[in-house]
């Protein structure tokens, strides 16, 4: 996946010093693709908010719950008032408290996602 980003343009090659070790690291080229995905979580769980998974953009669905497995939720949540901040993660935390095995039976819902979602809350 990343040599497909890095050939697109997305990510760069870097090597980095962390103590110790010198790592090979894959930063983005363009910080505003970042900053919108970010706009659009916030968004998404904020302002957007449908109280409904079903009614969501699966695409988005599907970013809230991997970036909360890729523990980087937390960073997108940062800039947030502390009022925001907390909706936000409360909302969030609704989303991961839902049962993936009782939504994927749910009528008009993609089995696929929530067996994504499964795998990723477990």
């Amino acid at each position: 996946m990343i040599k497909y980003l890095m050939e697109k343009g997305v990510l760069t090659t870097e090597k980095q010093n962390f103590l110790l070790f010198d790592m090979t690291t894959h930063p983005l080229t363009n910080n505003n693709i970042k900053q919108r995905l970010i706009k659009k979580v916030q968004e998404a769980v904020l302002d957007k908010w449908v109280n409904d998974p079903h009614r969501m953009d699966k695409r988005l669905l599907a970013l809230i719950y991997l970036a909360h497995a890729s523990d980087v939720l937390e960073n997108a949540f940062a800039p947030l008032l502390d009022e925001q901040y907390d909706l936000a993660t409360k909302r969030v935390r609704q989303l991961l408290d839902l049962d993936p095995e009782v939504e994927c039976l749910k009528v008009n819902t993609s089995e696929v996602l929530w067996a994504v979602v499964a795998t990723f809350t477990k």
